[in-house]
């Protein structure tokens, strides 16, 4: 029988401590992308008009105001995104990227908008090597400049905006604007994060410290926080549109703090923000029994994994046990190993590269992985070989974004799922203008060959780095828009989402009863069950069957909008301290 392990993450160390073993990548992972801070039980938001579902409170209702006001979903995201870069400022913001998915009811289409950070035009594949060729320590390569690339999140809604919006781009900075300027009230959990120190780099630069450090204390939960250079910069944002990030003042004051920054000086120049572009995209979609279930493709992994989990336990009919039921779930995470190592190969930003997407989830490569499926654990298992002669090594990416994700329906019943990062919490912990600047370099492969084989993410100049990201849309069989759904969690996303879509779509759970359920995840190396729930009781269960077991907190962030005969619900994730909210 194999060990069972108890993690009790940045709970009890600070991630200092923690990060001195930071060099081996199974300990890497151990660390989640933001410390557990309460599981708080909520009940769904029932609506017949429209609904938002978002990380904080202040944000769902920036969101509901621009709904209420006739605005689409779209114009609701951008006003959730402009507020969460101010009271959620570890998890996302203007200084990072996304991936948004939207539905367009009239027309009946899907698209999908990249708006994934990209590397520097001087950025080469030995950007986080030493002067030795090694790989630099974990807290080198995430903190400072040097891990910063150019923000897209604003260039992808912008890009949206034009075709899907309704209201207009100066209306909806109007909350942001009023919340930074006048103040917010600081949640508990802001508060628990920056005492835990979870990213040291906060105390290692400046204004990032008198920002939430002023006069050596933590900013105090229950305590109004104002903002006002962030204010300032919305209403140049507001009236200007988004030129006014991408050039001008703001561009060089982002291009200056990361060549300068005291930590790590970056590449980053005026001329890389100004040529940024948002990408308009496919999804990635397949069916699961009578669904259709969509994803954002490459640069991310998220939908191809995601969708690889779904199509390889169909056959399984999951449907037949208990919801958590053990053998269900240890199909889960058999099919979960399959997915992650496929992932770990083949996936990067697609154009640098040719991503095999349609042969990953042909029925005759998913009909020869699931074939590998077993009564016990396999072990770690090797990528598979959707295409002849095509051969990378395997990644080694850090990957631990601090992530936010957006479950929007409006009155016409178009639709968001945007999920959104600026990697590590608290990002690169540089600021500009009052915001903070992502760390989403580090997404790439730190090594930019193994075994002499190349690495596919590896570190390029003007390249997107892969991403765990899994923003989906679930249709029913007419065509009908059936459930917006996406989660933070870093390469942990994909079992989190995963697993809620079987809840729903297999177990018949309502939404919130899906994403309440406790958490199991793995990535092709042990077996992970969430701490202090009844899924950790049963850790013996799936040691006898070959699995390396850790109990651990998981820490997902799962937001969603159910479209259920003719009414809306919305759900948020009891682990952090989102809501729903509709008319």
């Amino acid at each position: 029988m194999k060990k069972i392990i108890t993690y009790l993450f940045a709970a009890t160390l600070p991630l200092s401590v923690v990060a001195q073993d930071v060099a081996q990548k199974t300990k890497r992972e151990d660390r989640e992308p933001e410390a557990a801070t309460g599981f708080h039980f909520k009940k769904a938001a029932i609506g017949n008009k429209f609904m938002v579902a978002a990380a904080n409170p202040y944000a769902v209702k920036a969101g509901q105001a621009i709904l209420a006001k006739g605005g689409s979903a779209i114009d609701a995201a951008i006003a959730v995104q402009a507020v969460l870069t101010l009271v959620e400022p570890q998890s996302s913001g203007i200084g990072g990227g996304a991936f948004i998915m939207h539905y367009d009811k009239k027309m009946d289409h899907l698209t999908t908008f990249d708006g994934r950070e990209t590397a520097p035009s001087k950025a080469n594949s030995e950007l986080f090597l030493d002067k030795n060729g090694n790989v630099v320590r974990w807290i080198d390569a995430v903190v400072g400049g040097r891990s910063v690339g150019v923000p897209g999140v604003l260039a992808a809604l912008a890009k949206a905006h034009i075709t899907k919006g309704n209201l207009p781009w100066s209306m909806l900075f109007e909350d942001a604007i009023s919340l930074a300027e006048n103040g917010f009230t600081v949640s508990p959990r802001l508060e628990m994060l920056l005492s835990k120190k979870f990213n040291p780099g906060v105390h290692k630069t400046p204004v990032t410290k008198d920002y939430f450090f002023p006069n050596g204390q933590v900013i105090k939960s229950g305590s109004n926080k104002k903002n006002p250079e962030l204010a300032q910069f919305y209403k140049k944002l507001a009236k200007e549109g988004v030129i006014a990030f991408y050039s001008g003042i703001n561009a060089n004051k982002i291009a200056t703090t990361v060549q300068n920054s005291k930590v790590a000086p970056g590449l980053l120049t005026v001329q890389d923000i100004k040529q940024y572009k948002a990408k308009e995209r496919k999804a990635v979609c397949a069916p699961y029994h009578e669904y259709k279930v969509c994803s954002m493709g490459p640069p991310s992994s998220g939908g191809v994994a995601l969708l690889q989990i779904l199509r390889l336990l169909e056959d399984k009919n999951l449907s037949q046990y208990a919801v958590n039921d053990v053998k269900a779930l240890h199909y889960f995470t058999q099919a979960s190993r399959l997915a992650f190592a496929d992932r770990d190969v083949y996936m990067a930003d697609p154009d640098f590269a040719s991503i095999p997407v349609n042969e990953l989830l042909s029925p005759k490569y998913i009909t020869k992985r699931a074939a590998l499926i077993t009564q016990n654990d396999m072990g770690k298992v090797n990528a598979g070989e959707p295409v002849q002669n095509l051969a990378y090594a395997i990644d080694d990416a850090y990957e631990m974004p601090s992530t936010s994700h957006i479950s929007i329906v409006d009155a016409k019943g178009n639709a968001i799922s945007m999920t959104t990062s600026i990697e590590m919490a608290f990002g690169s912990t540089l600021m500009v203008n009052g915001y903070l600047l992502n760390n989403q370099l580090t997404d790439f492969a730190l090594s930019p060959k193994k075994n002499g084989l190349e690495v596919i993410n590896r570190v390029e100049p003007n390249k997107r780095p892969r991403s765990s990201m899994s923003p989906v849309m679930v249709f029913n069989k007419d065509g009908s828009l059936r459930l917006v759904i996406g989660s933070p969690g870093g390469s942990r996303i994909i079992n989190y989402v995963a697993q809620a879509v079987i809840g729903i779509l297999d177990w018949k759970l309502s939404a919130q009863d899906a994403i309440n359920m406790p958490r199991i995840t793995n990535r092709n190396r042990y077996t992970s069950l969430e701490n202090k729930t009844q899924l950790a009781s049963k850790a013996a269960d799936f040691e006898n069957l070959g699995h390396t077991v850790k109990i651990v907190d998981l820490n997902s962030g799962i937001h969603a909008v159910e479209l259920i005969n003719s009414k809306l619900y919305g759900a948020a994730d009891p682990r952090r301290e989102g809501m729903a909210l509709s008319e």
